[in-house]
């Protein structure tokens, strides 16, 4: 009963860290920087990613780390080897260094993906 308790622990331990240890998606870039950009001028950072699963992706949400920023992302299923996006959508309405994050969730998929956003809002005078 031990040894079969053991061998359970061993299997279910592998398949974890074989699950986390595979992207299921893989993005062009997972950093966007705007660079300078003026004040109250929205800008858009479109990520790419192409579904690296044998089986239909769906992105379950794309939360933005703040009000500032809104996402869309590709609504419908992604097939094997092919892309989808998310998009961010940036007011700029505030001064000063961009530093945000919108985590993306995938149905059935506990590990999220973290893309970035920087840059540097400037007077637009």
């Amino acid at each position: 009963m031990k040894h079969f308790f053991f061998a359970m622990l061993f299997l279910s331990s592998t398949a974890i860290f074989a699950q986390s240890a595979t992207p299921v998606a893989k993005f062009t870039s997972e950093k966007f920087d705007f660079g300078k950009i003026k004040q109250n001028t929205p800008k858009v950072a479109t990520f790419v990613f192409t579904n690296m699963t044998t089986a239909p992706l769906i992105i379950d949400q794309a939360a933005p780390s703040c009000g500032c920023t809104v996402s869309d992302y590709t609504k419908t299923p992604i097939a094997p080897g092919k892309t989808g996006v998310v998009k961010a959508t940036f007011d700029a309405a505030s001064i000063g260094r961009i530093d945000k994050t919108i985590t993306v969730k995938f149905a059935g998929v506990d590990d999220a993906t973290f893309l970035k956003l920087a840059g540097e809002v400037v007077s637009a005078k």
